[in-house]
């Protein structure tokens, strides 16, 4: 199958059929295709049950499609590995190790000397801004705290793509605030190849450089839509008319798949 040359991610007619009650199948996924450039930040936008969640854990190699294939790099995916980096909205942390123990983990399999890993950790936590926090323990964290040391553990293994599955979608209005403005700088100082699940119109606008919407119930590419916003992107960019019109585009584009998945619940 042909892969398109310089893409970072592609996601060639991938569908997933899921094994429902009384020998009854699901169709979560139909004919999905998706191609991703080298350092684009992309948002995936859907109705609840569309598949985006789905969608990231078979390209995180979490989850196998039933057919069609995901490359990176052009290489097929088989599998996890660590070029992808994964976060999730739950915070999967290890609760016995530090927050420098816990970015630290995935550098023990790496042939790198306890100098390289030290600075790699040290680093990375300057990033996340948890300087000061590095012998703290999950439980001694706020939610925000938590996802940043997440972030900062996936980004410590340097994957090709970063991979986020809802990751602020359990936090308050505020500290949600502070968690996109400190992912943004992370990705323009990093240059990270970004997927991001989310929910939020005004979340998936302020953070993509495209936004990909999906539609209802068997989820597959509905819209894509460029984010032509300039970068660094202030906070106070939210209330701007070009703003705005994204979001009542966008705003619209979900409510079309949302009311087609409620008419088909009746």
């Amino acid at each position: 199958m042909k892969v398109m040359v310089n893409s970072k991610l592609q996601i060639k007619n991938v569908t997933k059929v899921f094994s429902g009650n009384k020998g009854s199948n699901v169709l979560a996924l139909d004919n999905t295709n998706l191609t991703i450039l080298p350092n684009e930040f992309i948002t995936i936008l859907g109705p609840s049950g569309c598949g985006k969640s789905t969608l990231l854990r078979i390209v995180a190699g979490l989850e196998e499609q039933t057919t069609g294939q995901v490359f990176l790099d052009e290489q097929e995916v088989h599998g996890p590995s660590s070029n992808r980096g994964m976060v999730f909205q739950a915070y999967s942390l290890f609760p016995w190790l530090t927050v420098e123990e816990n970015i630290q983990f995935g550098l023990k399999h790496k042939e790198l000397s306890t100098e390289e890993r030290n600075e790699i950790v040290s680093n990375y936590i300057e990033l996340v801004q948890l300087k000061g926090f590095e012998r703290h323990y999950p439980r001694q964290l706020s939610g925000g705290m938590q996802q940043r040391v997440a972030i900062a553990r996936a980004l410590a293994n340097d994957p090709e793509i970063l991979l986020l599955d809802e990751p602020f979608g359990a936090l308050d209005n505020q500290t949600r605030t502070l968690m996109q403005e400190l992912l943004l700088e992370i990705w323009e100082k990093s240059h990270k190849t970004i997927l991001f699940i989310t929910h939020d119109v005004e979340e998936s606008i302020y953070l993509a450089n495209r936004v990909v919407v999906m539609t209802s119930r068997p989820g597959k590419i509905k819209a894509d839509i460029p984010i032509e916003l300039e970068h660094p992107r202030p906070y106070s960019i939210k209330v701007e008319p070009r703003f705005l019109a994204y979001k009542e585009q966008l705003t619209e584009l979900i409510r079309e798949e949302s009311l087609k998945a409620m008419l088909e619940v009746k």
